[in-house]
């Protein structure tokens, strides 16, 4: 007779992922707690410190609207192709039933292209401007 019920065996891999996770984190945090470098005074505390260089400017710099453009673009771009993907899975099995995807996966292509071509012309991808 089982403990948990006949269901626990199929929950056990889920249970051990979990346990694990929850070992991990605690360990990562114990071992930052205890090797960690301690900050022995407010000045120290208080500046900002990056790859073990303190900084010698001003912490908070401007980024360009360029470098925000530039992301929003990739993001873009990356998400449209993305959607390629299921569609490479799926052409067999709809060449297998007679149904033909490629007249709209060619327009979505093109729209695609039509954008990409849109922001060249536009500049957007020109840093020095």
């Amino acid at each position: 007779m089982e403990t948990f019920g006949p269901m626990s065996s199929a929950y056990l891999p889920f249970l051990v992922q979990i346990l694990l996770a929850a070992g991990i984190t605690v360990g990562v945090i114990a071992a930052s707690h205890l090797l960690g470098q301690r900050a022995r005074g407010s000045k120290i505390k208080d500046a900002a410190y990056e790859c073990g260089i303190h900084s010698d400017g001003s912490t908070h710099t401007r980024f360009s609207v360029k470098f925000y453009v530039t992301a929003m673009l990739f993001i873009l771009f990356d998400i449209e192709v993305v959607f390629l993907i299921p569609w490479t899975f799926v052409y067999r099995d709809f060449l297998a039933n007679h149904i033909s995807i490629l007249a709209p996966m060619l327009f979505f292509l093109g729209v695609l292209v039509l954008g990409l071509f849109y922001e060249v012309k536009k500049g957007a991808l020109e840093w020095e401007k």
